[in-house]
């Protein structure tokens, strides 16, 4: 059997990656309403996305680690599976608990943009592997711009259940086309699994994204959040423990601690929230009354399509992040995206009055995010042995939730702290999307100021005799 051509494996994955975006804005247009339909409290359907983004943040390092030991083919496959009962599963879900479940289970998708990062540089030819992994890595943005007005659409002319039924059908798709196109990656670190580091490093997680995304509606300083957070230092501290003592760690922390990879991993962060910011809070000003000041008065499907170039204009310039990567360096195009993604944020924080303005500012802040996004995965390969990738990809997608995640959670707290009251309904102030969208152009700046600082990657010489050793078994 003859290998697949480069470009139908890169669009095979990155189909992935889009149908995986897909799958995390799922039920964002239903969530004000799913506690009629559904006959449950608010808090209650806030777990629709609480219990994606935990299991999501809890999936993606141990599917990583378990690519780079057994396979990342077969673990993509894994991940696609397990995404496509989940989907099945919430079309029948006969209540709020099981579709919650069902929810959980849609968050193993997340996992998948990783693995499929890491399949493309094992077996893609090297001049290939930057633009397929730019368009990987920006096909999570553009499915959320694409997602949106679809989901909003299905919505309001149909039963929720269809989205659900059209996400196990795409899921079963995924899966096939990438049985049949996709060949498996020669490179295995091999092994025996960290369990222990596994549940360790998940109980961790667990408590730090619930005291995070729940801390607006439980209280910052209510004893749950607190404790949450006490119990998420305890454990991180026994896991890093754990992880430096143990001979087959499911993170190799000595790698993750060399400049190159810590500082990219802590630039992710900053620019997660820089990025997330406009995905939050831009339908919302669309959508809210022209009686604010600020607002457009626009359906979500019709806010939906007005953001639909934020889409396009990631499609375009992934490949040019790729180019301006290979000319230049990753990092040069890490620090450009961001620079432009605060530009973008600066000028969205003006609450631009017209809605070509709305656009053009949004689609900056969507190429920013294309150039940043894509270049992040190439620093941290450069950086890894070849039998790490991706582990590390996989942990920096955890860097990324934090990002988004901690946006948020600050992005509830300003919009219910700053408001302002119209026809009698209490909604956000103009302030509150100024401060927002500042923090978030403040976030970027600081992710392009980490990168620019960030030293290079050390060359396979002076890794450390764990990863050169895992190095050595991968090749």
């Amino acid at each position: 059997m003859s290998s697949p051509r480069p470009t139908a494996v890169i669009g095979v994955l990155a189909s992935c990656g889009l149908a995986v975006s897909l799958m995390q804005t799922l039920v964002v247009p239903l969530l004000p309403v799913f506690p009629r339909l559904l006959s449950a409290s608010p808090a209650t359907v806030a777990w629709l996305v609480t219990a994606t983004l935990v299991a999501a943040a809890v999936c993606a390092p141990v599917m990583g680690r378990l690519g780079d030991m057994y396979g990342k083919r077969r673990m993509l496959l894994v991940g696609l599976g397990v995404v496509t009962v989940g989907s099945a599963l919430g079309a029948a879900a006969p209540n709020i608990g099981v579709l919650i479940a069902a929810r959980a289970l849609q968050g193993v998708a997340m996992g998948v943009i990783a693995l499929g990062i890491s399949v493309m540089r094992d077996v893609l030819p090297p001049e290939r592997v930057g633009s397929g992994i730019a368009l990987m890595s920006s096909s999570l943005g553009i499915g959320g711009a694409i997602g949106l007005p679809l989901t909003g659409f299905v919505a309001q002319q149909a039963s929720w259940r269809w989205l659900f039924a059209g996400a196990a059908v795409l899921g079963a798709v995924q899966f096939l086309i990438v049985l049949l196109v996709v060949r498996e990656s020669p490179l295995r670190s091999g092994g025996r699994f960290d369990l222990a580091g596994a549940m360790g490093m998940s109980a961790a997680l667990v408590c730090l994204l619930l005291a995070i995304s729940k801390g607006n509606e439980w209280g910052w300083g209510s004893a749950a959040v607190l404790g949450l957070l006490v119990a998420a230092g305890v454990l991180f501290a026994l896991w890093v423990a754990w992880e430096l003592r143990s001979r087959r760690p499911l993170v190799d922390l000595r790698v993750s601690a060399r400049p190159a990879v810590l500082w990219t991993n802590v630039a992710s962060i900053a620019i997660g929230f820089g990025m997330f910011a406009g995905f939050l809070v831009t339908t919302q000003i669309l959508q809210a009354p022209t009686a604010t000041g600020y607002g457009f008065g626009l359906s979500l499907v019709a806010a939906g399509l007005v953001l639909l170039p934020i889409g396009g204009a990631m499609t375009i310039f992934s490949p040019v992040s790729a180019r301006v990567s290979r000319r230049r360096g990753a990092r040069t195009t890490l620090v450009l995206g961001a620079t432009i993604l605060a530009l973008g944020n600066v000028l969205m924080a003006t609450l631009p009055g017209a809605l070509p303005l709305i656009v053009a500012a949004s689609t900056t802040t969507a190429i920013g995010a294309a150039l940043a996004y894509s270049a992040i995965p190439l620093l941290i390969m450069d950086a890894v042995p070849p039998g790490e990738t991706a582990a590390a990809n996989s942990l920096n997608t955890l860097m990324r939730m934090l990002g988004t995640s901690s946006c948020s959670s600050f992005v509830a707290a300003i919009a219910t702290g700053l408001t302002t009251s119209v026809a009698g309904q209490t909604l956000p102030a103009a302030a509150a999307y100024t401060v927002i969208y500042l923090a978030a152009a403040g976030a970027a700046v600081l992710g392009a100021a980490i990168a620019a600082l960030t030293p290079r990657a050390e060359t396979a010489d002076t890794l450390p005799t764990t990863s050169r050793a895992s190095a050595a078994r991968a090749a």
